[in-house]
C-alpha cells in the first residue's frame, strides 16, 4: 500500500465516521447513515481530483472506499447509543480527519507537479469541503466556519508548511507527516484552549 492509498483510506474512515454520528444526532435510518457517511468521506477528494482533472476520480478507480464509508456507518449506527456525548467525539474525530485529508490532497497534488499555491489550496480542499458539505446538507452550521476557530486556518497552515518543507527537499514521508502534524496540533489547540484568530466586530460609521 502506497502512502497517498493510506491517506485516502484512513481519512474516508475517520470522515465516514463523522458523518454517521451527524446522522445518528439527526436520528436517520440506515441508509441516511450511508449517505451522510459516503458524502462525507469522499466528498473533498472528490472536488480536488474533479479540479486537477484526475481521471478516474478517487473512489471510482477503487470503490474500497466507499465499502471503508459503508462499513463505518453500520458501525454507527449500532453502537451510537453507547457513546456519552457524539458531539464531542464528532469534534474529535473530526479534527484527525483533517490531519489526514489534508496531508492526503497535498500528496496528491504535489505527485501531479502543480505550483505551491495549487498544493495549499487542494491539501485545503481536500480536508475541508467533506466535512462541509456533511454540515451544510444537515442543515448545522459547518464546523469550517464556526466563529473565529482555527479549521480553514489550520488546514492552510499544514498544506503550507508541506509546500515548504518539500521546496527545501524533505522526504515526502516528511513533508506529510509535518503536514498532517501541525494540522492537527492547531486544530486540537482550538478546541482544547480556544485558540482562535480575530473575528470582525461591526462598529458604527464614523461621521
Amino acid at each position: 500500500m502506497t502512502a497517498l492509498s493510506f491517506l485516502d483510506y484512513s481519512s474516508v474512515l475517520i470522515f465516514a465516521l463523522t458523518g454517521a454520528l451527524v446522522a445518528s444526532r439527526a436520528q436517520l435510518d440506515l441508509v441516511g447513515f450511508a449517505f451522510f457517511a459516503c458524502l462525507t468521506a469522499v466528498g473533498g477528494g472528490t472536488l480536488r481530483d474533479m479540479m486537477l482533472a484526475r481521471d478516474p476520480i478517487f473512489w471510482i478507480a477503487d470503490p474500497t472506499s466507499i465499502v471503508i464509508a459503508v462499513a463505518a456507518a453500520l458501525l454507527v449506527f449500532f453502537t451510537a447509543h453507547l457513546v456519552e456525548s457524539r458531539y464531542r467525539w464528532l469534534l474529535w474525530l473530526d479534527s484527525f480527519a483533517l490531519a489526514v485529508a489534508v496531508p492526503a490532497g497535498v500528496a496528491v497534488a504535489l505527485l501531479m507537479e502543480q505550483s505551491p499555491l495549487v498544493v495549499v489550496l487542494m491539501g485545503m480542499t481536500t480536508g475541508c469541503m467533506g466535512g462541509l458539505m456533511r454540515d451544510v446538507v444537515v442543515g448545522e452550521v459547518p464546523l469550517v466556519l464556526r466563529q473565529g476557530e482555527l479549521y480553514v486556518s489550520a488546514a492552510f497552515a499544514g498544506a503550507a508548511l508541506a509546500v515548504g518543507m518539500d521546496a527545501w527537499g524533505f522526504e515526502q514521508s516528511h513533508v506529510l507527516i509535518g503536514c498532517g502534524v501541525v494540522t492537527w496540533a492547531l486544530r486540537a489547540g482550538s478546541l482544547t484552549f480556544g485558540w482562535s484568530l480575530p473575528v470582525y466586530r461591526s462598529r458604527p460609521p464614523r461621521a
